[in-house]
């Protein structure tokens, strides 16, 4: 039996500073090409899609990044639900395959609303359809309005359900969330220009072009083989954890790519046939990621670029990762915008002298980029909260 080739560490925190473009000589010129480069940004949180773009980009601003947002007629990103039904920004023209290959149906999603309004409010399907109608009609003659406009211009959508009764975080709920919820879902509606700042997570929403319906098998073929561009080489658990599928169907995508085994730390791992060369080395660099960024969430095993030790420090209960500093492709520190303002950091170990000296370079690189600007991350990490207050 022939051995399979091994990977090191080190090459493959070499195809990282590439891959992802971190590396200064690596930077994009466009956002496009950064969401390319990593399939998605992650835009749960709205200010990561900027601060990962920046930290890639060779000249980054707000409204370049905007424009590729939100320019009509159709943005040159989209934000879409799709790996684990979270919200990425993707390029707009691979977002049918995401969709395809990791959203349950739509007509799944309408179905269980419906019944959830229909216990809670008691609506038939007639009503909800109805609601739904007059929710595309207000926006079509208003162009772009947020969810409290949009249940403004129609009185259905005012009416309140309960959440979660009994339970802890029990809650009341505009029907309208779940009307626009289904309509984003089935991409019907999209979001517009938020109502606040590029750190607002309100969003104004506006009738959308449907993406149109792939194959499933199709898609997580194209899905694997792109993630494994970008990410490999990686494990079948690594695929499995990031888009959020079953194994039996994360081993039937890998194999559909052709993708070639190789040896990793970790077990088997997979990269693409043409891809399993020896790359060439990079020169040193630093790079300071947000909150939820795209690069350490990209994996679930990571003790190749990270110390687990500095796990619990860096992530929340849930797993969310806080904003991290980067040397030579390993995680060596974290950041966070002070309650003044300013960019505080702390090393978690010690790159030496000449990634010091970068690590303050980048933090005033991005400092110019904030301008005034004050970002919080909506998930907080241990480290982050005491950066952001102590001097």
């Amino acid at each position: 039996m022939t051995a399979l080739r091994r990977i090191t560490p080190a090459e493959r925190r070499a195809r990282l500073a590439r891959r992802h473009l971190l590396a200064p000589s690596a930077r994009a010129r466009t956002p496009e090409q950064v969401a390319e480069a990593l399939i998605g940004l992650h835009a749960t949180d709205p200010a990561t899609v900027f601060l990962a773009a920046a930290a890639r980009m060779h000249a980054p601003t707000v409204p370049a990044i905007e424009a590729a947002l939100y320019d009509e007629p159709v943005p040159a990103l989209a934000r879409i639900r799709c790996m684990r039904r979270t919200m990425f920004v993707t390029p707009a023209g691979l977002a049918p395959t995401l969709r395809a290959a990791t959203s349950r149906s739509a007509h799944r999603n309408r179905g269980d609303v419906v019944r959830r309004l229909r216990d809670a409010v008691g609506w038939d399907e007639a009503r909800y359809a109805a609601a739904e109608q007059q929710a595309l009609t207000a926006l079509a003659e208003h162009g772009a309005l947020t969810s409290a406009g949009l249940a403004a211009a129609v009185p259905a959508l005012r009416q309140q359900i309960v959440t979660y009764p009994g339970k802890p975080y029990e809650s009341r709920q505009r029907v309208c969330a779940h009307v626009i919820g289904v309509l984003a879902e089935e991409g019907r509606i999209r979001r517009a220009r938020p109502a606040g700042s590029w750190t607002s997570a309100q969003f104004r929403w506006t009738l959308a072009r449907p993406l149109p319906h792939l194959p499933a098998a199709d898609s997580m073929t194209a899905l694997a083989r792109h993630y494994l561009a970008a990410y490999g080489p990686a494990t079948a658990a690594d695929l499995k954890w990031w888009t959020g599928w079953s194994l039996t169907n994360t081993r039937k995508a890998i194999a559909a790519t052709g993708a070639e085994a190789v040896e990793l730390d970790e077990g088997t791992g997979y990269l693409l046939p043409d891809d399993n060369h020896i790359p060439a080395p990079t020169n040193p660099w630093v790079a300071l990621l947000p909150g939820l960024d795209s690069t350490p969430m990209g994996w679930r095993h990571r003790d190749w670029y990270l110390d687990g030790a500095h796990t619990k420090a860096l992530f929340d209960r849930n797993g969310n990762i806080g904003p991290t500093i980067w040397a030579d492709g390993r995680i060596v520190g974290a950041w966070a915008q002070h309650t003044d303002g300013h960019i505080n950091h702390t090393l978690l170990t010690d790159p030496g002298q000449e990634a010091r000296t970068a690590i303050e370079a980048e933090t005033a690189r991005l400092a110019a980029f904030l301008g005034g600007t004050r970002v919080t991350p909506a998930y907080r990490t241990p480290l982050e909260r005491h950066l952001a207050t102590t001097a």
